[in-house]
């Protein structure tokens, strides 16, 4: 079930670069999202990362408090007049223990300076991308699957999206329901974007990794697709350590190779979030 909190109204900033929250949304007992004000000054790519925090507890001996801080994808479209972010909750976990319990006109610590290799310009243009991620690793894609200018780009985008449970693929499925009546850019995803959703530990429609059903074949059999090609396919992977390795070597088996900002190729990783 999900549980929104009411946007409240911006109280007095107290912390360096601190941004208000305006709305949270939990969307099971270990995953939640959150929108926060948007500095008026911060411009990025659709796919970037910024880093984001709370203040720790104060030293014992000094009584002095630091910042607590994280990479955060993006989760909103560089046009959009908030920032979304969409994160795991961690019982014991430095940041996300905090995180968790925030709540509308409370204050994050917002660092404006994105980066990431998530993004258009890191690759070469092509027919089709695919974006590929597991659990949270969807936000960098919820931010470039609202962006119009990856419908400008390609003429079939698939979003392959794997997470343990029914549950726990919510959020993703909600987004791209709503994105056909959106109305910036409903019309152009129609026709374009195709939702490839699997689970791992329960019973779905779909399950699966998405290694498993690239190497198969499945996917590509279930949505009338060909196979990739490194002349026509792009590909974006944003997961684990193990999940962005494993993938990696799906996508080189098929030709593609790994690019960058500085060098764009058939696919790019992100790999703030791990290690």
């Amino acid at each position: 079930m999900t549980f929104v909190s009411d946007t409240a109204t911006a109280p007095v900033k107290t912390l360096p670069d601190a941004q208000t929250v305006t709305e949270v949304k939990h969307w099971t007992d270990s995953l939640f999202s959150f929108r926060v004000a948007r500095p008026q000054s911060l411009r990025f790519r659709s796919g970037e990362f910024v880093m984001i925090g709370l203040m720790g507890d104060p030293d014992p001996k000094t009584g002095k408090q630091k910042p607590i801080m994280r990479a955060y994808s993006i989760a909103s479209p560089n046009w959009d007049e908030e920032l979304e972010f969409y994160s795991i909750k961690v019982p014991d976990g430095p940041l996300t223990s905090r995180l968790q319990h925030i709540q509308p006109g409370d204050e994050i610590i917002l660092r404006p300076k994105p980066v990431g290799t998530l993004v258009h310009d890191a690759l070469l243009p092509g027919k089709r991308v695919w974006f590929l991620a597991t659990g949270t690793g969807i936000a960098p894609f919820a931010s470039l699957m609202r962006d119009p200018e990856t419908y400008e780009k390609f003429d079939e985008v698939i979003m392959m999206h794997t997470c343990r449970t029914v549950e726990e693929l919510t959020y993703g499925k909600e987004l791209v329901d709503n994105l056909i009546n959106d109305e910036l850019i409903g019309e152009m995803v129609e026709g374009k974007l195709k939702y490839y959703a699997t689970t791992t530990r329960e019973p779905f429609e779909r399950t699966g990794r998405i290694t498993e059903n690239l190497k198969s074949g499945k996917v590509f059999e279930d949505l009338g697709l060909a196979p990739m090609n490194p002349d026509t396919d792009r590909a974006m992977v944003c997961g684990s350590l193990a999940f962005n390795k494993d993938v990696m070597e799906v996508l080189e088996s098929y030709g593609l190779n790994e690019g960058a900002n500085s060098e764009p190729r058939e696919y790019v990783v992100e790999k703030a979030f791990v290690g």
